[in-house]
């Protein structure tokens, strides 16, 4: 399989983890490439196919939940030919086809809104810990991957580089103001709890997410990806057993080879075997499947 790991157009407006975004005027094409990161690590390998996932996965979600919270999602490019007078269409190579999108460019709110529907990961270490998540008390008892009574709003910093810290709501009302803060708690519940009941009726349980939101024209809006397994775990609802951890969809299996490789989370981030690569593909590739109830079709090889 051909990977994408890196793209060359000009007007490169900012370089992610995963992503590669571009300008056009007041709009941005987003590329979604074969990268995958873990602890804050961009791995040396790809993962095949992830890109074009992760790319129409969102396409799904933002046309989805457009009458809930507007977002910046314009187009998938389908034509090589949309990106004119931006990109010379001849100059521009193929796999930009399925695997990017054009979107409106949006002042970034520097907040990582991450919404919790149960107790798994770094979650599950704080409750072990304090009982508490962002501040929130948490009844006691709880189990590994348990439910939460209601989903929780737990926001963290939005950094550059090194891990995202988590922040309480009086924190986030410092930074933005009372009015966005409760805005931001507001659609991103909403956002979840929308996608929480139409991901289990496809036998899948989004256990977390993480949004993010800009502004266009005094408009809140959503914005970069949304509910992909890069930003999102996902269980199989089939499986779900809590006081455990879950059967996902998600990039947990990179996470969990990363661990216990011994690998101390400095660089450089050891390349997964082609095992890990391959069982990762197809988990991505099933998530796709199962939430949108179409075959993944790749644009080219």
């Amino acid at each position: 399989m051909e990977l994408v790991l890196e793209t060359n157009l000009p007007n490169l407006y900012y370089r992610g983890k995963a992503r590669d975004i571009y300008e056009m005027g007041d709009k941005l094409l987003i590329v979604a490439t074969d990268r995958i990161s873990a602890f804050d690590f961009v791995l040396p390998c790809g993962i095949p196919d992830k890109g074009l996932i992760l790319n129409k996965l969102s396409a799904f979600w933002f046309e989805k939940t457009a009458h809930l919270v507007p977002n910046h999602f314009i187009e998938v490019v389908n034509d090589l030919g949309s990106l004119h007078p931006y990109f010379e269409p001849e100059n521009c190579p193929p796999y930009l086809v399925s695997r990017s999108m054009i979107v409106r460019k949006a002042r970034r709110i520097e907040i990582e809104c991450v919404v919790r529907g149960y107790l798994a990961g770094s979650a599950w270490a704080d409750y072990r810990e304090g009982g508490t998540l962002s501040g929130i008390s948490l009844p006691r008892g709880l189990r590994e991957s348990e439910k939460l009574p209601e989903p929780i709003f737990t926001p963290t910093t939005k950094a550059e580089s090194g891990h995202d810290q988590p922040i309480d709501m009086d924190e986030v009302r410092r930074l933005l103001g009372g009015a966005l803060a409760e805005e931001l708690r507001e659609k991103s519940l909403k956002i979840y709890l929308h996608a929480h009941d139409y991901a289990l009726s496809r036998g899948i349980i989004i256990a977390d997410t993480k949004m993010e939101f800009g502004i266009v024209n005094g408009e809140v809006i959503l914005i970069d990806e949304l509910l992909t397994p890069d930003s999102s775990r996902f269980w199989d609802a089939y499986q779900y057993v809590p006081g455990r951890s879950q059967p996902s969809f998600d990039k947990q299996l990179v996470r969990d080879w990363l661990i216990s490789s011994g690998w101390n989370k400095e660089p450089p981030a050891p390349a997964l075997p082609p095992e890990v690569i391959e069982a990762t593909t197809r988990r991505y590739r099933e998530a796709y499947r199962k939430l949108t109830g179409k075959e993944l079709v790749p644009s080219f090889r």
